[in-house]
């Protein structure tokens, strides 16, 4: 059964060969290697292209040493493709993004864009320009709970309102008649912030949620075969009132695209095992003899199954109870979708490039024997 990941946003750089961790098989590595080149060149031919919403069947490709006008088939699903371009134009918000791809072999299944006021305008989802707002909570989550050990029942003192981050409240060791308690799970699922920026203070470094920021691959280059801008993520080196809001993503610099959201919320849906998305499945000569085949990339395990499975729990309970659960409750109520799990993180974040966007949602979908989560 397939896993699937949709990131719905609403609201530069090229290539680089990604390094490869040393094998023993030579060959494998070898295979990878050259995978990447090719992902490299086709992305170069087609970024155009695929920024305009368009996918050629025939394109003037350079795969290895081979160039010529060849037949291109993509892994998108024509049913999900148009569904999603459907769904755009029927809501028509401002900007919006729908991304989709399996989990767990990076297969692109569909990916529309919209923008009201430009019908020409680059592919949305591809823009790593919008605010990583509460998607972050993510990486802090899996931090603590991967690096630290904390599990989704700790406990977490805080002061303050719900959904604000001062620096008199988060800064702040003191326990008073208005210190209350929440779960690290029911934390996420209602989106605390500064129960986030305590639970950084409290229990990890700077260097360690700068090091899961880089292992959801913040920060680097995505080697897909369709062009992705690059994601930033800048973590403070000192444990301060910037870093509580990095932890709790209550700032607008780091930024990333919708394709990039789908990616670490399938990492979770894998086992804590992130792949990378590709567009094209097969491409073929005038003969029909084919000259690529996507495969799938993985970025390697960057957390442990068992970590994943917590973190898992915490976005299954956004959906039951947190800050998702009006925009779900039907489907949980459906018996239809009885045996259906789901799970996300809400963001609620302005950003300027669009102006007005990011306002959106992460949600992942997996079926494991005829469930989804």
């Amino acid at each position: 059964m397939k896993s699937l990941l949709i990131a719905i946003s609403l609201g530069l750089g090229g290539f680089l060969l990604w390094a490869l961790q040393p094998t023993p098989d030579d060959f494998l590595q070898k295979k990878l290697r050259r995978n990447l080149e090719h992902r490299v060149q086709i992305s170069n031919s087609i970024r155009n292209s695929v920024k305009k919403s368009q996918f050629p069947t025939q394109a003037e490709l350079t795969i290895g040493s081979k160039q010529g006008n060849f037949h291109v088939a993509y892994t998108l699903d024509p049913k999900l493709q148009l569904e999603a371009e459907n769904l755009l134009k029927s809501y028509k918000p401002d900007y919006g993004a729908i991304f989709m791809m399996d989990a767990k072999t990076g297969q692109v299944l569909a990916m529309a864009s919209f923008d009201k006021g430009d019908s020409d305008a680059d592919h949305m989802a591809l823009k790593a320009s919008y605010p990583a707002a509460s998607v972050f909570k993510i990486v802090t989550a899996t931090t603590a709970i991967d690096r630290a050990g904390v599990s989704p029942g700790h406990s977490i003192s805080f002061n303050g309102g719900n959904y604000t981050l001062y620096r008199k409240n988060v800064m702040s060791e003191k326990i008073n008649r208005w210190t209350r308690t929440i779960t690290l799970r029911d934390a996420f699922a209602r989106s605390i912030n500064t129960a986030f920026g305590r639970l950084s203070l409290q229990n990890f470094e700077p260097t360690d949620l700068n090091e899961y920021a880089n292992r959801f691959m913040f920060n680097q280059v995505i080697p897909s075969d369709f062009p992705i801008d690059m994601s930033i993520a800048t973590v403070p080196a000192e444990k301060n009132f910037a870093f509580t809001e990095v932890a709790s993503g209550y700032n607008k610099l780091n930024r990333m695209s919708p394709v990039h959201g789908a990616m670490i919320a399938g990492s979770i849906v894998n086992d804590g095992k992130m792949v990378i998305p590709y567009l094209i499945d097969e491409i073929s000569d005038s003969d029909g003899l084919q000259i690529y085949k996507g495969e799938t990339l993985e970025k390697g395990q960057i957390m442990t199954e068992a970590s994943a499975l917590k973190v898992k729990e915490l976005m299954e309970q956004t959906i039951l109870s947190g800050t998702s659960r009006k925009s779900f409750r039907s489907l949980v109520k459906n018996n239809n979708f009885r045996e259906i799990e789901m799970g996300g993180k809400p963001v609620t974040s302005l950003g300027t490039i669009p102006r007005g966007g990011l306002t959106g949602l992460s949600v992942t979908l997996s079926m494991t024997r005829g469930k989804f989560l």
